[in-house]
């Protein structure tokens, strides 16, 4: 494969992943609208579970995605789950009632499971490490992307034609992504490696070693801050701050698309940094903590009596933990076995989703309980502080090293 090519795919991957993400930011900011609020009648702990069930399913089958690619490759698993979820996305659009709408976010779940694992396998199969940050980073800018672009179009939408049909066109119209998909990528699974037990081997493997533990707990304190973000920031805008929708969809947008823009420059800058002959574990730990570590200034933001100062924590907020988004996938591909990357980061997405789960249901809760935003955002603190932890005590190459050489051992063994 040629190198155009393959980077092609690497771009072709973070538009899927870019899709996902207008998938799932839709009902947050519909859920900011006052249509919408009153058509379903919602109290801000039913808001809080409608924006955490997408997660319940979408969680809970990371591995098992995981192993379907490590199994089976990339191309038709994708193609299929994300024709699947564009329906499912679509139909939201003739919901009647709560726990309609919670069935097909639990729905929409199951069918992106499989972005993550299957975008990072091909990566890892396609990209040499020297490479690989910037490759993650542009795969996981989509994740930004996606909100900045979901959160204009669906505001605008919504105001132009109502939820409804805002559903539907997000939904169906981009189903598009298919023809480029199933014209550019091929399979990459390995099925003797599949069929040797390899994988299950390396998998079994990891949970020696304090490494994995590091990279869990670093992964479930980046996505409790992005999934707050990502479910309750248009909120935050409009009720905290008493942003109009249009304003909330604009620096919703403004926001995410900093931390895209940060996701591709910090996997880049270690690249380099990488190429020079720094290590590569050093540097993207590095780069992880220091993206978690800004990331906590939004605190201040619920300190602060001015709109204009909050709004641009906000933006800071967001963009400095754009440092982590490409590293903290990246060290997970140097450190963890390659036979069993499916499984790994289906494992560590697990992890990030679980965190999805709970920060948007805990911060609605909190919200309905003490009356503000204050109590949400020291819950983020406590948590961005548990990941800067575990990079610094757990995620560790000789750790890493212990690993390998199990592994290898349990190998030979066979």
């Amino acid at each position: 494969m040629s190198s155009a090519r393959r980077w092609l795919i690497v771009v072709l991957l973070c538009l899927g992943v870019t899709i996902a993400y207008i998938d799932r930011l839709n009902l947050s900011v519909a859920l900011a609208s006052a249509d919408f609020k009153q058509a379903f009648d919602l109290s801000d702990s039913e808001r809080g579970l409608l924006n955490s069930a997408f997660f319940w399913s979408y969680a809970l089958l990371q591995v098992p995605a995981g192993y379907v690619v490590d199994r089976y490759g990339v191309r038709i698993p994708y193609g299929v789950s994300f024709a699947a979820w564009s329906l499912v996305s679509a139909a939201a659009a003739w919901a009647g009632s709560l726990w309609q709408l919670i069935l097909l976010r639990v729905i929409l779940g199951v069918g992106q499971a499989i972005v993550t694992p299957a975008s990072l396998r091909w990566i890892t199969l396609h990209i040499e490490e020297r490479h690989r940050g910037l490759a993650v980073g542009i795969l996981f800018s989509g994740s930004k992307i996606g909100p900045a672009i979901g959160a204009f179009a669906t505001a605008q939408l919504i105001q132009s034609y109502g939820w409804r049909v805002m559903f539907v066109v997000l939904g169906l119209g981009l189903m598009v992504f298919l023809a480029p998909w199933l014209a550019l990528v091929r399979e990459t699974a390995k099925p003797a490696e599949a069929r040797s037990g390899a994988p299950t081997r390396a998998f079994a493997g990891v949970w020696r070693t304090p490494v994995i533990y590091g990279i869990l707990l670093g992964t479930i304190a980046y996505n409790y801050f992005t999934y707050f973000n990502l479910t309750w920031l248009p909120a935050y805008f409009v009720e905290r701050w008493n942003l109009s929708l249009a304003r909330m969809g604009f620096f919703t947008a403004f926001t995410f698309l900093g931390m895209a823009a940060m996701s591709v420059a910090g996997g880049a800058l270690a690249d380099m940094l990488i190429r020079r002959g720094a290590r590569a574990v050093q540097v993207r730990k590095w780069f992880s903590m220091a993206g978690l570590l800004i990331a906590s200034t939004e605190i201040f933001g619920s300190m602060t009596s001015s709109r204009e100062v909050a709004v641009a924590i906000a933006m800071i907020s967001m963009g400095g933990l754009g440092l982590t988004t490409a590293n903290y996938w990246a060290l997970t591909q140097t450190l963890m076995p390659s036979a069993a990357i499916g499984r790994i980061t289906g494992l560590q997405n697990t992890a990030s989703n679980l965190a999805g789960v709970v920060a948007p249901a805990l911060t609605g809760w909190l919200i309905q309980t003490t009356g503000s935003y204050d109590a949400p955002m020291r819950a983020i603190l406590v948590v961005l502080a548990a990941g800067v932890f575990g990079y610094v005590f757990l995620v560790r190459e000789k750790y890493a090293a212990k690993q390998a050489a199990i592994t290898e051992r349990q190998t030979a063994s066979r």
